[in-house]
């Protein structure tokens, strides 16, 4: 058998957690949170379940799930779209990423992506027939530099990636970011698919910049979302897309041969809950910015330096002045002799990369963040003696 992928191999979430399990290591790779969800959504299962809803859901998804997430939109940014035809329910943000590739793009086609890029944007574009385009952001702060994004763009570009808030960079991008991505595909046949799993997860008094809020980048975009990450609960694996009823209906064709519907009782539950805790996004901000805060307080003056996290539940770790290892190197260091697992940047690069970064995931309980803590301030303390 010829393999389609034939250099993609297992990825690093799935390596850094099972040898984490391994070695008995604090897990602080992967994102996901080690807290419990709230129990009302668990009842809400059950109670589905028991309610009857166990056959197969709508493929695009349950009508009280799909009217919730308007209303939804409608809170969180003012906005109306149509459940009917613009809302799709799919297997996770995943799912709705792969789905939107496989529609939106084909062979010979060129699509736009930003590195540090999540692993799993490149094989479906692969998959797709397409090729991808790497643009490293740039540094220092992992920031869009447009006259470079433009001068990549060709007669083949069909679609760009876009990420904000951006895992695993930790940065978000601005209104004029979004500006300038529709001064670069106007007029041009070009779609954008953007990943807003953390919409929610905005720190410092800041506010996402939606595609959807964008009149231009609105009308050719698919907005990609995550019931996992606003939910604290990776494991329901319930996300959804939004786009304008002719993307829509292109990515159903995609989605209704993938994975055609969703857990039926997880999405009345889901329905319910939103029902029931409207508001309930508006907190996690405040939720995972005290954890930010208590690992960057609980690390100051360890010798990392902690770059400002301005979204999502990750925080990067600065070890450019306490070792001068790549990030792979020292990533497996903190897993073996610091017992903390991370994961680097390096595997979401294109191209080798020297930053001096790995990632860490706050989504943890407050004693995991404080032993994290005590343990990654413990091999920095070793490092710093055993240099001088």
């Amino acid at each position: 058998m010829i393999s389609k992928l034939p250099d993609v191999g297992t990825t690093i979430f799935t390596v850094m957690s099972r040898r984490a399990r391994e070695l008995g290591a604090l897990n602080l790779g992967q994102g996901f949170p080690d807290y419990d969800i709230d129990p009302r959504l668990a009842e809400l299962v059950a109670e589905a379940m028991r309610a009857g809803f166990n056959q197969y859901a709508p493929m695009e998804g349950t009508g009280s799930l799909r009217e919730a997430i308007a209303t939804k939109l409608r809170l969180s940014y003012g906005l109306e779209r149509d459940p009917q035809s613009e809302i799709t329910v799919t297997l996770g943000a995943t799912e709705a990423i792969y789905s939107a590739i496989q529609a939106a793009v084909g062979a010979g086609d060129e699509v736009i992506a930003f590195d540090p890029a999540y692993d799993s944007y490149e094989p479906a574009v692969r998959l797709a027939g397409a090729r991808c385009i790497r643009i490293p952001l740039a540094q220092p702060g992992f920031r869009y530099d447009w006259d470079q994004v433009r001068s990549a763009f060709s007669a083949r570009t069909r679609l760009v990636l876009f990420n904000s808030p951006h895992n695993p960079a930790c940065v978000t991008a601005s209104a004029g970011d979004l500006d300038a991505l529709a001064r670069i595909i106007r007029d041009r046949d070009i779609l954008v698919l953007s990943d807003e799993v953390y919409e929610h997860v905005v720190f410092d008094g800041a506010r996402h910049h939606s595609v959807l809020g964008h009149p231009e980048l609105a009308r050719r975009s698919f907005a990609v979302f995550s019931f996992g990450k606003t939910l604290h609960a990776t494991g329901l694996r319930v996300g959804y897309c939004v786009a304008p009823p002719l993307l829509t209906r292109e990515l159903r064709k995609v989605h209704q041969f993938n994975t055609f519907s969703i857990a039926h009782p997880l999405q009345e539950a889901i329905a319910g809950y939103l029902a029931e805790k409207p508001e309930g996004g508006r907190g996690l901000a405040r939720f995972f910015q005290d954890k930010r805060d208590r690992l960057r307080a609980a690390l100051a003056g360890s010798g990392f330096a902690l770059p400002p996290a301005q979204g999502t539940y990750f925080q990067l770790l600065d070890f450019s002045a306490l070792s001068k290892e790549g990030d792979l190197a020292f990533a497996e260091r903190l897993l073996t002799e610091a017992g903390v697992a991370t994961i680097p940047l390096a595997p979401f690069y294109e191209s080798p990369t020297s930053l001096p970064f790995v990632r860490l995931c706050v989504a943890k309980k407050d004693s995991t963040l404080d032993e994290a803590a005590r343990r990654l301030g413990g091999f920095a303390e070793r490092l710093r003696r055993g240099a001088a």
